[in-house]
């Protein structure tokens, strides 16, 4: 499993509930494109339209050697392929209050491309600086077990 992007503020900004791996609709040209790695999930989110769901501001850089057919908007709107009782699944639990579709990584699976989402909810400033205190606890004892030394 090869990664092509991941969303690292995904698991800061969000408690991450349940994870879906998803097919993505794209064209050759945006296929060939994430072989060379040049992709972003930073600033994307998922919107649930019409029973389908989509990966809105994901960017994909564009093809150089593409030519002349293929699409020239790097940030286009991307159609997820899920199944019909998930996308049910999810449209729920997004209407209940405080919950959003979030997009995590985009790798290779074998030649298919898919995209990992999760079912999350938004965390408080105060749950994010928690967060970030056991982060730092935890690279401190992770320091202090790599300098000691049995004899």
């Amino acid at each position: 499993m090869k990664m092509i992007a991941i969303n690292k503020s995904a698991s800061f900004e969000y408690f991450l509930i349940d994870k879906y791996e998803a097919g993505i609709v794209l064209e050759g040209s945006e296929v060939k494109s994430l072989r060379n790695g040049r992709a972003s999930l930073s600033e994307s989110f998922c919107e649930i339209r019409a029973g389908e769901i989509f990966l809105k501001n994901m960017h994909i850089a564009i093809y150089d050697k593409s030519g002349a057919f293929s699409t020239r908007e790097s940030r286009k709107d991307r159609k997820l392929l899920l199944h019909k009782e998930e996308i049910a699944k999810i449209t729920g639990r997004v209407n209940e209050k405080g919950y959003t579709l979030v997009p995590l990584r985009l790798y290779f699976k074998d030649a298919l491309i898919k995209i990992e989402v999760a079912l999350a909810k938004g965390k408080h400033t105060y749950d994010k600086k928690q967060t970030i205190a056991e982060r730092d606890v935890k690279r401190a004892t992770d320091r202090e077990l790599k300098n000691y030394r049995t004899f």
